[in-house]
């Protein structure tokens, strides 16, 4: 259902309020250039500090901007159970075409929990739902076995995987089949993912160059395996500087730099180091973003 390059969308900010002005541009600039599906409110949106209020007016705006022309993934994750379902319900109620629910994080659930927290959402809201798998955010590694546990419900249609590792992934495609689409969580890894079953990846570096992600997955999906691998490695160097600090701190400070946003952070999240930020604007230039 949910394939291709997907962006996991920033949220910008004005004077310490959403921007909604500048979210429009974004949504209509990754239309635009090819992006095949947007996920607002998730990690990269800032979803820990946004408000009820704010979280549900950017998914609000987001299906009402998009129109039905791609598919939007709302984040309605949370660690407290009662809170994803609430988040998800709105989601519903919005007209998103799906939820993105990343693993309870700071509690850390054992895999019976986790087990028993997506089931808990699922049987609560009936819109097909992406599984996100992020260990180094959340604490816990939601195990292939226990992914598969799940595929018993229809609407849990794929899990986003950034566990980094992939022997896991190559697992859990192994072990769920077609009952599960795997997308990539990491835009480093985004060729070898596909190349072991695959179907896409939520993307970062999507936020500033759509058409570059979405020309790898195309060009995989085409099978153009030579040139997809070759997009893999020329964008690597921008992968590597989307996170020389904790996301979404150098992409919202890239956008800022192409003109496209504010570039405001909202605390605990700062605007980057000199060292960093110099390194960030010189690889910019070099693809022409800047």
């Amino acid at each position: 259902m949910f394939k291709g390059s997907i962006v996991a969308i920033v949220t910008p900010f004005r004077n310490g309020k959403v921007d909604e002005e500048k979210l429009k541009e974004l949504i209509e600039f990754q239309i635009a250039h090819g992006t095949d599906g947007i996920v607002p409110c998730g990690t990269t949106g800032e979803s820990a500090t946004l408000t009820y209020e704010e979280h549900h007016r950017v998914i609000d705006l987001t299906v009402e901007v998009v129109r039905g022309r791609i598919p939007v993934i709302a984040g309605t994750g949370s660690n407290s159970t009662a809170e994803s379902i609430s988040l998800t319900k709105h989601a519903k109620a919005a007209g998103a075409d799906g939820a993105l629910l990343i693993t309870p994080y700071y509690n850390r659930p054992t895999q019976k929990g986790l087990i028993a927290h997506f089931r808990a959402v699922a049987e609560a809201v009936e819109i097909p739902m992406v599984i996100y798998n992020v260990p180094a955010r959340t604490g816990v590694n939601m195990m292939p076995e226990t992914i598969a546990q799940l595929t018993d419900i229809p609407h849990i249609v794929a899990v986003k995987e950034a566990s980094g590792s992939l022997q896991q992934i190559t697992e859990l495609i192994t072990l769920c089949g077609d009952r599960i689409s795997v997308l990539s969580g990491d835009d480093f890894i985004v060729m070898p993912i596909l190349s072991v079953g695959g179907k896409g990846v939520i993307s970062v570096v999507a936020n500033v160059a759509p058409d570059l992600m979405a020309s790898l997955v195309d060009a995989f999906e085409a099978g153009e395996f030579s040139r997809a691998s070759q997009i893999q490695r020329d964008i690597f160097p921008l992968c590597q500087v989307m996170f020389l600090e904790t996301n979404p701190i150098p992409v919202k400070t890239a956008l800022a730099l192409m003109g496209k946003i504010e570039g405001e952070l909202r605390l605990p999240l700062v605007g980057m180091s000199e060292a960093n930020l110099k390194k960030l604007k010189e690889t910019l230039a070099r693809y022409g973003l800047v």
